[in-house]
């Protein structure tokens, strides 16, 4: 009679076994955006990448399995002023030559009055700070919609800092935001 029983545990362990629970791993679509906004000399200005990469598996019922990784060219900076099209690569800005590459990770999920909130590491210009981004996830047949949005201060990055570290200025604040089409791998 142990033997039975111990078969039937087995039985239904390994049905339940495809059934665990793992984040969906989500190809990232052309389609997709990611930008900021920020301020110069009291006006907002927008600005994007044109150039970043994402790894993104997630399930909003399995946070602890969920995991964001981006990868961003900074030298693919656009903006549609010309004079801050050419300051955002150099030196005092994002220094493009020495740091290409900002990069985020996600250490944690977590959820907030009904909200979920992705927390995590951004490296930029070589300085590595927490980071936390509200999360909108909405499943659409194969795929979903992904949108992602929080704010940055700037000078904690060394971006302007110097001659342009004054905040009355340029404004110490940046939101930045992602839209992001998925479809499931």
């Amino acid at each position: 009679m142990k033997t039975i029983h111990r078969f039937a545990a087995a039985a239904l362990l390994a049905l339940a076994a495809p059934c665990a629970a793992f984040a969906a791993d989500y190809a990232v679509q052309p389609a997709s955006t990611l930008g900021f906004t920020g301020s110069f000399q009291g006006a907002g200005f927008d600005g994007s990448f044109r150039q970043w990469q994402a790894a993104i598996s997630y399930d909003p019922a399995q946070l602890a399995q969920s995991k964001f990784d981006v990868s961003v060219s900074m030298a693919s900076v656009a903006v549609s002023d010309k004079d801050q099209q050419g300051a955002l690569p150099g030196k005092d800005f994002f220094d493009v030559a020495q740091y290409p590459t900002a990069h985020f990770v996600t250490t944690g999920f977590r959820s907030v009055g009904g909200k979920v909130v992705a927390d995590g590491q951004l490296t930029l210009r070589g300085v590595t700070r927490p980071v936390s981004l509200a999360v909108d996830f909405r499943p659409q047949g194969k795929g979903a919609t992904l949108d992602v949005s929080g704010t940055l201060k700037r000078l904690d990055f060394k971006v302007g800092g110097g001659d342009y570290a004054d905040t009355s200025v340029i404004g110490a604040d940046v939101k930045v935001h992602a839209h992001l089409v998925l479809t499931a791998k």
